[in-house]
């Protein structure tokens, strides 16, 4: 299938302001990629591209006095399969992990496995190490915690949200990951477009998404706490320790997020959305 994805974002800043974006498709999908993703601003500013020390591919802009519209609309072909589910995956002794892994084994900003890990050992030592743990945990921040955008906290950490149990999808990756590190499985955050390919109406209003990858049998495996069952149609954008790597933007100064709005829609063979795709929306609950 092919999927039309993309953004429009307005910020007004009261005086010229530095911004840091991560917009853009993960280079692993660029093979996919059939219309480019190409960041444009509105009024036109110099764009600096480069990657991060995760590999994402990132931009910089000095956002201009007053208003500017920041967007794209790509189309990126998909097998239209659902997240793997590979129950077999085991779980590797610590001497055997890759070295590039051992970094997402660490407390970072919004995963405190040093507050959480009593609880992790209590929650899930029965179960089997590997797959099934890893979706153990899934299944109890599913529903350890109340899906509430007007509860949405840019400053809730994984331990926050254990105690508070309610959060985005953030809060919900946020939380696993930290219990996956506290059992020694690396885990990684992950960012990127998620419409409603494949499941039944009423759909919610779009957004960017938030899920995590857990390092098992040799290879990273997408899990998905909020949502807790394999879906349709993910487009990576940005992947790192959590949320603080993957901002899709860090601005430098005074500003005001006035316009959010994303879309995710699954194209038909005549062009157009297919009508039980999800439809763009917008809110300003969850982004940074």
């Amino acid at each position: 299938m092919k999927i039309k994805v993309g953004y429009e974002l307005i910020y007004e800043c009261p005086q010229p302001t530095p911004m840091l974006l991560m917009l853009n498709i993960h280079y692993t999908r660029a093979s996919d990629i059939v219309v480019p993703d190409h960041l444009v601003t509105e009024p036109a500013v110099p764009i600096t591209a480069y990657r991060d020390g995760f590999g994402n591919w990132c931009s910089r802009i000095t956002a201009p006095k007053g208003v500017t519209r920041i967007s794209t609309t790509a189309v990126v072909r998909d097998s239209g399969k659902p997240d793997p589910v590979v129950p077999e995956a085991r779980q590797h002794a610590l001497e055997e992990l890759p070295e590039e892994a051992l970094v997402f084994l660490l407390a970072s900003r919004y995963c405190e496995t040093e507050l959480l890990s009593d609880v992790a050992w209590k929650l899930f030592s029965g179960t089997k190490p590997g797959w099934d743990r890893v979706q153990a945990i899934c299944d109890f921040v599913h529903e350890h915690i109340k899906f509430d955008y007007m509860q949405a906290r840019a400053t809730r950490t994984a331990f926050e949200a254990y105690n508070e149990g309610v959060g985005v999808c953030r809060d919900y990756a946020h939380l696993a990951v930290t219990f996956c590190r506290c059992l020694n499985i690396p885990a990684r955050y992950c960012t990127g477009y998620l419409g409603d390919i494949g499941v039944p109406p009423p759909h919610g209003v779009m957004d960017f998404a938030g899920w995590f990858e857990a390092y098992l049998g040799g290879q990273w495996y997408t899990f998905d706490a909020r949502n807790n069952t394999p879906r349709i149609g993910r487009v990576l954008i940005a992947r790192g320790r959590d949320a603080v790597d993957v901002a899709i933007s860090t601005t430098f100064g005074p500003n005001t997020l006035t316009g959010f709005t994303v879309w995710t829609d699954e194209i038909g063979s005549d062009g157009k959305p297919v009508p039980s795709a999800s439809a763009p929306g917008q809110h300003l609950g969850e982004q940074q």
